[in-house]
């Protein structure tokens, strides 16, 4: 009997950890602290998040104005994150595109981690190869609103409101590298409003470097 309960305890433990590391680190507590900690550092209304059924790593605002915005968060963005910091690198992109005043021009719809061939990676050969060119060339003119400069623009502020807020400002960074050892990356390309992601991570390391100094 006692060897019964142990074993069942340890298939507990296993199936645990197993369910942690298949899902994530981080839970919609610690999304919200972030959140949270983030948008006062910046004086920005905290209002409250909504969660989206979706495996695609993303997050978004869906903003009219300064008092009318709602902001959203993946299921698969959690997944493939690890920290609060990271998140809170996320959202703090995000509140700088409103900052900035990017949404304010011509910016409808606008996707903050516009991946390129986002769900296509897995397919492999020349079909592959093919599909993530067309996904990525379609996602990029149908998502996408920002430029590559305000995708810039966007990741120092955030970087700097992380360092704001209390959090390290290399937060951002380690988030893009998740991405990137996620297999979710943008490559150089004239249709892709998002920076390269290696040029991208070497120019976040570069400004977290700064702050840190």
């Amino acid at each position: 009997m006692k060897q019964k309960i142990f074993s069942g305890l340890i298939l507990s433990l296993i199936l645990s950890v197993f369910s942690s590391c298949a899902w994530g680190a981080i839970s919609s507590d610690v999304v919200n602290a972030a959140w949270k900690r983030i948008a006062e550092a910046d004086g920005f209304e905290v209002v409250q998040i909504n969660y989206e059924k979706d495996d695609s790593p993303n997050a978004w605002v869906k903003f009219k104005s300064e008092k009318d915005f709602s902001v959203h968060v993946t299921q698969g963005l959690m997944k493939i994150l690890d920290t609060e910091e990271q998140i809170a690198g996320v959202l703090g992109h995000e509140i700088g595109h409103v900052r900035l005043g990017h949404y304010n021009k011509g910016v409808g719809r606008n996707v903050l981690w516009n991946i390129a061939g986002l769900g296509l990676s897995k397919i492999g050969g020349n079909a592959g190869k093919v599909a993530q060119a067309v996904g990525s060339v379609g996602m990029n003119l149908a998502e996408s609103g920002f430029s590559r400069g305000q995708e810039v623009e966007a990741d120092d502020y955030g970087t700097e409101l992380l360092k704001k807020a209390g959090y390290d400002p290399y937060g951002l960074y380690r988030a893009m590298k998740a991405f990137q050892d996620n297999n979710y990356v943008t490559s150089p390309s004239g249709f892709n409003s998002h920076p390269p992601t290696a040029r991208r991570l070497k120019h976040l390391m570069d400004k977290a470097k700064s702050l840190k100094e």
